[in-house]
């Protein structure tokens, strides 16, 4: 999910290889690179450490056992197992501002995709009015993943597509080229980072070294580099609750009648 480059497909592996290792746990790291389904891989039976974004979490009834939750090392995120989403443009494009974009195109990966769907249907919720339901002429997608929506916005085919920002921040660090290609025009309101998951059918003992591990690693020597490369500062962990605010943001866009992004 956060593989956008190889060489931070590299550092998630060497991180997550190193949970299993020390959390004596007998896990296969896959390469879910693009087009992989994450939809599909979130059916999975035997996911034993797998990241899932909030949002689908929190919509599924069969709901994926929580691990713990990165708390990413920016100082935007404020020390806390948050991230946000970041509208970007064309970095040499015409447009300034979020504003700017409306009558225009907005690129999105999936309609359960908190940052890319839920997160900037919500923050658009400030900027409709009764004369003016909707923001963008032409809604495109479903590109499934995020980082085609930003090559979208890079080749001009969208004006405008929101993106987790988190993930853009890896980029900077992974990809500083394709990250300069585009420009943040605004920032949404922090929400609670993709967790950790596994599927129920994981051992209890097992799930409970897998979170021991994580929720410690900052605490380890070699795992600090680790965390570093991938720009966390370490992980939490977490409950249900934390992730209602995803079905809280849902119902807002849909009773003000902003069901879809438009």
């Amino acid at each position: 999910m956060y593989s956008w480059s190889p060489s931070a497909a590299a550092a998630w592996h060497r991180l997550l290889g190193w949970v299993a290792k020390t959390a004596a746990v007998d896990l296969t790291v896959l390469d879910q690179s693009d087009p992989t389904s994450l939809d599909d891989l979130w059916k999975r039976e035997d996911m034993g450490c797998v990241f899932m974004y909030g949002y689908p979490w929190a919509l599924r009834q069969d709901r994926p056992t929580l691990l713990a939750s990165p708390v990413p090392s920016p100082p935007r995120y404020g020390g806390r197992a948050v991230y946000v989403t970041d509208f970007i443009v064309r970095a040499d494009g015409p447009h300034k501002s979020l504003a700017d974009t409306f009558g225009g195109s907005i690129a999105y990966s999936t309609e359960h995709s908190h940052s890319a769907y839920n997160a900037p249907r919500f923050h658009l919720l400030s900027y409709r009015t009764a004369g003016r339901p909707a923001l963008y002429r032409t809604v495109l997608g479903p590109y499934v993943r995020q980082r085609p929506i930003i090559d979208a916005v890079i080749t001009g085919e969208a004006d405008v597509a929101a993106v987790d920002g988190y993930a853009l921040d890896l980029m900077r660090r992974h990809d500083p080229d394709a990250a300069a290609k585009v420009r943040v025009v605004e920032t949404t309101a922090p929400a609670p980072s993709p967790p950790l998951v596994a599927s129920p059918g994981l051992p209890a003992a097992a799930r409970d070294r897998l979170i021991d591990v994580l929720a410690g690693a900052h605490r380890v020597a070699e795992a600090r580099p680790l965390l570093d490369d991938v720009l966390l500062a370490r992980f939490d962990r977490v409950t249900p609750a934390d992730f209602d605010v995803f079905l809280a943001r849902d119902h807002a866009a849909r009773d003000a009648g902003y069901p879809k992004l438009a």
